[in-house]
Parts: structure tokens; sequence; C-alpha cells
């Protein structure tokens, strides 16, 4: 794993959210079509029950983890960050919950561009083992 180019609040340059829903605190950067982010799951996180991140949390951590590639492309054209909306989630299949602790790092790979709709695959891991993954097509609202 890399050294993360965006961590803690400087997250906020590249995604619209806010607390209490920021679902991303790391961003590791971009090669190719392939962007990584993570996020440290913690105790507070409005996501969390009985102590493990639960299915919409980690749904969210996808859809954040994609803006933030977006958000870092357009912070390096020096343009304004659009706002994203999850147009559909397909083949989502959510290996296990992970705990307050965990540190997920995930992979999101383009898949498709066209206009103003990206369609990227999805793959979350807490160390070697798989939490999730899915395709997810998000449209984006340009300014």
């Amino acid at each position: 794993m890399k050294e993360a180019i965006f961590k803690g609040e400087e997250i906020y340059q590249l995604i619209p959210q806010r607390p209490p829903i920021v679902m991303v605190d790391a961003f590791f950067g971009i090669e190719e079509n392939q962007s990584y982010s993570g996020l440290t799951v913690t105790e507070d996180n409005m996501f969390c029950q009985t102590g493990r991140l639960q299915e919409p949390g980690i749904i969210e951590h996808i859809a954040q983890s994609a803006a933030a590639r977006i958000g870092y492309i357009y912070l390096q054209q020096n343009k304004p960050v659009p706002l994203g909306f999850i147009g559909s989630v397909d083949k989502l299949r959510i290996e296990h919950l992970p705990e307050v602790g965990s540190k997920l790092y995930t992979e999101i790979t383009v898949v498709q561009e066209l206009f103003d709709i990206t369609l990227i695959a999805a793959k979350v891991k807490s160390g070697e083992t798989l939490v999730a993954e899915c395709k997810m097509k998000i449209f984006l609202k340009k300014e």
C-alpha cells in the first residue's frame, strides 16, 4: 500500500460530503484507470452498529471513493469538484461486515465513461480479506 496523498480533513478538497457522512479518510492516487482510497472504521461512524460497519456504509464508502477519484482529477485541472449521484449498484457482493478498527483499502476501476456517466467496478479489502465488490453507475452534475 502506498502513502496517502490526501488524508484526514484534506479529503474535503476531493469530495462534497462533510461530517458526519464522510466515508473516505485517505486517498492514495490514480494509476491509469484505477484509483485507491481508504477508510478506518471508527465506533462513532454513523453506519456502525454492534461494532461493525453495515452494508449502507460500505456502499457509501464505494461511492465516495469514486467521488474522490473525480475530485482529484478536477482539482488537478483547477476546476470545481462536481457533485455525483449513484445511478445504480449492480452485482453487489458483501463478504463480511468490517469491525471497528478495520482499515479498508478500496480499488476503483473505471469500466466506461460516457458524457457525465461513469461505470466503475469496486473492490473493498481489509488486509488481504475481500469485504465487498460491485459495479456502480455514477452521474455527474457539472456546473
